[in-house]
């Protein structure tokens, strides 16, 4: 059930809406965006497949968070255990079955992109918030933006190849100080919105502790 303030908040929002109408400021056109716009936070909150927690949050923000992350971003794919777990069993529309995330290990990282280049392992990152509640790992916000928009690898997990760096690194013309396989460039143009609702989402989905192999990010310490 949802609380108080939320329902206050939306009502707020239908007024507001229902003034824009009869002011004649709001077009057709806008009121159609208005309501695409609830039509994917709802279905946001229908396809996440964990339970979210949303204290704190602004739920229109969640709900269109998972819109983005689980029906247009396609983030499963790549942070999952392994391609073999990204939709539950018996949820795989390649199979010509009803689609449905696996709520196991829900983007806790493990998907091996190795070998890449000289790296025998790239291995996918864990999203999920760690006991400070805040998405991959205890990232801030701003953080996050600089690896969307940037695709800044703040652990330079796999630094440039060197006179002294010769294993796990990255030859010229590879940059080791930016992220390989996350497809960062598609994601740079989202705006300020798109990024803040993603951000809020995965800072809403349960923490998975994952590996104790901190050189694979998969490692989080939870509640």
């Amino acid at each position: 059930m949802k609380s108080r303030p939320y329902w206050n908040m939306k009502l707020a929002a239908g007024l507001a809406v229902c003034g824009l109408i009869a002011a004649g400021k709001l077009t057709s056109a806008g009121l159609d965006d208005a309501n695409r716009n609830a039509a994917k936070v709802r279905k946001g909150f229908a396809i996440a497949p964990v339970a979210l927690d949303q204290t704190g949050k602004n739920p229109d923000l969640v709900g269109y968070g998972s819109y983005l992350v689980n029906a247009v971003g396609g983030c499963p794919d790549c942070h999952s255990a392994d391609q073999q777990s990204v939709y539950a069993p018996g949820g795989n529309p390649s199979l010509g079955q009803p689609k449905k995330l696996n709520p196991t290990n829900y983007l806790g990282g493990g998907t091996d992109f190795g070998p890449y280049v000289t790296l025998d392992h790239l291995v996918a990152r864990n999203l999920t918030p760690d006991k400070s509640g805040q998405a991959v790992g205890g990232m801030s916000f701003s953080t996050f933006v600089d690896v969307m928009r940037n695709g800044t690898d703040n652990h330079k997990v796999h630094p440039n190849c060197s006179p002294t760096v010769t294993t796990n690194c990255l030859p010229p013309p590879f940059k080791g100080d930016l992220l390989q396989v996350m497809p960062w460039g598609a994601y740079q143009d989202l705006d300020d919105y798109d990024l803040l609702a993603i951000y809020q989402y995965l800072s809403s989905i349960p923490c998975v502790a994952g590996s104790t192999d901190n050189t694979n990010l998969l490692y989080h310490e939870c509640k």
